[in-house]
Order: structure tokens, then sequence, then C-alpha cells
């Protein structure tokens, strides 16, 4: 609170200047009057009326406003607002200011340690983010501005964010056919530059596409909400009685991928878009940005040892790996609330950016359902826009099978991976962990010429997993052997074990090296360096040749 009232002093000491600070040369212009009601129109706008309704409205529900959200995400004192004036204005007849409403959308270009980004906020205090109490021009510049300057965009959402209001209607005297303002850009940009929205309120509408048409989306779990209508809107088409929480709460858009991280509050929303735009570029002419590092990358951790089983029924925790490997503190999550077990991130190695993907043998049994196969494919679109190495930790059984699975179609959404993997031209590499199965294990890691992998010694591969494999291979001997099925069976998969080590696979040299775990490190730190020194400065050369290779598509 003491922050916000030296800010707003400091704010009223430049636009009202004490006697001893005069500006006497604005007293001798011409243009006083016109300059002295621009700051008085600024003082207006970035001044809280703590007795407006709108404002204690925000704050009863716990909310930031939306000027001390801007200066909680931003670097301090780096916001250079445009449309500082922008609003609604009645006039008297003779030209005098009957009445003035500052537009509840505050734009401008600020910094992310010491990086360029564009902000956009909503102002839910003012006709609660309605289209109503909105200059859609502001919106659409600060989207236009971001595609231009090549710099990312950041939405922080509260309220329909430019969306229809019935209200429109009377004021124009007429419809009108709804238009999508600024929908070129915003779509547009996704190939281009960094794209990302917290929602920090009811994310109606239009500010619901906002939200969801970005590279990362977050939603605090004390205040955020999302649906492509409100409960009255709803009430009236299906009949339902319902909350904003229990229509689009955070819990449950954050676990159908709707939004991608849930936070506690508007903070931890801000701390996360940050760190997410920690790994990206500025834009997608650019490579990753290089943090130093003092974690060794010939650093050997021997708890990798043991943490996958020798029995392969056992379940294992991938992330233990995945944060041993990495370099320290770096491993940052997408998505980990839906997915059915997939599990995407972002992470360094040596100070490198690098993109992860495996799965969470402990859901699903490492089978990949359609949900998987969505989660997956956004991320690798993610690393294939803006030139992220790919490190496929690899465990899969297969697709998912059975009823559910056909009629989740999970073969298309199986094709549309598969084709995103070998789209896609980042360097990729893969290390084996344990199951690789089928036409989904195949794909992720017989995806280039050539492929680049290793294995641990817990690899097991194959067209089917064994186990199943051989109830479909040896069906009529094992019905026929009655009670001595199960000793057949045994014996059937003794044989089988017999050849079912990896090294004889690495013997025939289609897996080229069989290593122990705690190589992993050194191994991945010495490929991604190499990514980063010779095959990534080619590749962004090309594109800034040729453009974009494929649109991203969230």
């Amino acid at each position: 609170m003491t922050n916000t009232k030296d800010r707003i002093q400091s704010i009223a000491n430049h636009l009202e200047p004490t006697n001893s600070t005069k500006d006497e040369a604005l007293e001798k212009s011409e243009w006083k009057n016109e300059i002295l009601e621009i700051r008085r129109r600024q003082k207006q706008n970035r001044t809280a009326d703590t007795n407006d309704r709108g404002y204690i409205r925000q704050k009863t529900t716990g909310k930031l406003w939306v000027r001390e959200r801007i200066d909680a995400f931003l670097d301090n004192d780096s916001f250079l607002e445009v449309g500082s004036v922008a609003g609604n204005t009645k006039y008297n007849k003779d030209g005098s200011v009957e009445s003035y409403t500052a537009a509840n959308f505050v734009a401008g270009k600020g910094k992310v340690e010491n990086r360029d980004v564009i902000v956009a906020a909503d102002d839910f205090a003012i006709r609660g983010g309605h289209a109503d109490g909105a200059v859609w021009g502001k919106s659409l510049y600060a989207e236009q501005l971001a595609r231009k300057l090549k710099i990312p965009m950041v939405r922080l959402i509260d309220g329909s964010s430019g969306g229809g209001s019935v209200t429109l209607m009377l004021e124009k005297g007429a419809t009108y056919l709804p238009p999508l303002f600024g929908m070129h850009d915003m779509i547009g940009s996704l190939s281009e530059i960094p794209v990302c929205a917290a929602a920090l309120g009811p994310a109606v509408g239009l500010g619901a596409a906002r939200a969801t048409l970005t590279h990362f989306s977050v939603v605090a779990n004390d205040i955020g909400s999302l649906f492509a209508a409100g409960p009255p809107i709803v009430a009236n088409a299906t009949f339902e009685t319902v909350s904003k929480e229990s229509l689009g709460g955070a819990l449950i858009h954050t676990a159908n991928g709707t939004i991608d991280n849930l936070a506690s509050n508007e903070q931890d929303c801000f701390n996360q878009i940050r760190q997410f735009l920690s790994y990206m570029p500025t834009n997608n002419f650019e490579l990753p940005p290089y943090v130093a590092t003092d974690d060794s990358c010939n650093r050997r951790d021997d708890e990798l040892l043991s943490i996958i089983p020798k029995r392969r029924q056992r379940m294992y925790q991938v992330r233990d790996i995945l944060t041993r490997v990495v370099d320290h503190n770096s491993w940052f999550e997408i998505g980990a609330r839906w997915g059915d077990g997939a599990v995407c991130g972002l992470a360094r190695m040596n100070g490198h950016v690098v993109g992860i993907i495996t799965f969470d043998c402990t859901l699903k049994g490492s089978v990949i359902s359609a949900s998987s196969c969505h989660k997956f494919r956004r991320h690798i679109d993610l690393c294939d826009t803006f030139g992220i190495p790919i490190l496929n930790f690899a465990d899969y059984a297969g697709f998912a099978v059975g009823t559910l699975a056909e009629k989740e179609a999970t073969i298309r959404y199986g094709s549309t991976l598969t084709a995103a993997l070998y789209q896609c031209d980042v360097p990729y590499f893969s290390v084996v962990l344990r199951k690789v199965f089928g036409v989904a294990g195949a794909a992720f890691v017989d995806n280039r010429v050539p492929n680049m992998r290793i294995a641990w010694p817990s690899g097991d591969w194959g067209s089917l997993p064994l186990e199943g494999g051989i109830y479909a291979a040896y069906r009529r001997e094992l019905d026929e052997a009655g009670d001595k099925r199960n000793e057949l069976y045994e014996k059937i998969m003794a044989k089988f074990e017999a050849v079912r080590s990896p090294l004889r696979t690495a013997e025939l040299f289609d897996m080229p090296e069989i290593i122990d775990p705690r190589d992993t490190r050194p191994v991945l730190c010495q490929w991604v360096k190499m990514m980063y020194d010779h095959v990534l400065p080619q590749r962004l050369e090309r594109t800034k040749i040729q453009g974009p290779r494929i649109l991203y598509r969230p």
C-alpha cells in the first residue's frame, strides 16, 4: 500500500508541480490548456478512485487493480503506456466535456528481466471489462504493435476483453454483425512471437479466445475462470444453474488443457509467465536465450542408477529423472494437470534451452490417449516455432486401445502427433528409459535421419509389449493348455526373455549406445551444445530467408 501511495503522490507532483518547480515554458505556451487537459485525464486514469463501485468490487473480491497488476508484472518503472487518455467522453453542445470515463483496457510497452514486451491488461473495475467500456482500437493496436516490433505479447485478462454487450445496440440504434477485431494479428503472432495470457478474473467470450490463442496460459486459482458464455446466458440456453467456478473454474480448465498451468494467486501467475518468457527468444528470428550456469555438464548423479526398478511392472517417477539430468532448478513443466500422463516442459542443459517430452508411467501405464497426443503435439509445435531442441525421454507402451479409445478417435490424434514429430525440424534426441512399442513408440524414436538416440539398460522395445504379444501370438496353444496354461505361458516368456536384452539390439546397431544412466547429463549437454553451435544457427538463417515453415496451431 505504501508503494501505491508513493506512486500516486509522484504522479500528482509531476502533473501538478508546486510553485517552486512551476513550468514557466508551459505557462507561456498557447497550448497550455490542451496539455493541462491531457495531464488531467492521465492523472485521472492512473489514480485509483477508492470510492468507485467498480474499484471497491475489485478489491473486495481479492483482486489487484489493473495498474497494480502491471506494476507487479513488469520490471520497475519500465511501463510506457499507449493510449493514456483514451476513454469514453460525452460533450456538451458548446464543446465542453460533460463526462469522461477511462477505457477499461490498459496497454503499452514494458520490460521483463530487461527484455521488451507488450502488455495488455483489462480493467474489470470499469463496466466489468465489457465492450461498452472499451476502446477497441487499443486492443487491436497492442496486438499489431507486438507483432510489428517482434516482441512478446502478454495479456492480463479480467472480463470479456472487448466481447459483446447488448447495451451497444441501444447506443448505436441498431444491431451489428459481430466483428473479430485483431484476430488476424492474434493468430499471425503465434508463428512469430511468444504470446502469453493470465486469467485473473472471468475470461468470457472473446476474452476466453484471447486466453487460449497463446503459447502459454495460466489461471489464478483463487479468482480466475473461463467460459464461452457466463452463467446468465448458460441458464437461458441450457437451463443449467451454475456458478462461475462450476461452469469454468480454474481446476476445470487446467484439467482439460484449455489453460496450461494453475497458479495459486495473481503473483504466481506473473512469476510463471516471467519464467516461461525466460526460455523464449524475443521472436522466431532469434535463438533461445543462453543463461550461464555453475552446474557442471559432467555432473553424474548416482540416484539415477536405482530410479527405474528391475521389475518392469513396477512404476517410477519420471520427474525424478528429469530434475537430476537438467540444470539445477531449470525444469519448468507446462500442463501438469492434463494429458493423461504426457509430460511436457522446458529446461536448460548447460545454460541452453531445451524442450522436453516424456511420460509419467504412474498414469495410464505409459499408454498414449487422445488427450496425450494433443498435449504432445502442442508442445512439439511450440519448440518447432521457436527453434528449441527437443529431448525425448522415451517410455511409451503404445496408443490406447479399446472401445473408449476408439470413441475418442485416438488413432486420428495419434496420426496428427506422428505428423508433427516428422514435420518439425528442430534437433531431436531420444533417451529410451523403458518402453518403446508399436507405431506410437516408433514415431517418438524413429523420426529423423539419422536418429540420434541412446538407451538405458532398462530399455524394452518391440512391435508389441511382450506380455500382451504372447497372448496374441500363442492364443490357441494357451487355450488348449487348460490347467497348465500359466506354466506354458512362463515357458514361452522365458524363451523371449533370453532375446529381450537391449544389449542384443545394440549388437545389431539398431540402438547406437546403451549407457550408464549417470552419463545421461554429460551426453546430452554435449549434444545440445553441438546443436546450438552448428545446427540451430543454420536453421535460423533459413527461417530469416524463407519465413516460418508452418503456422503454430494452439
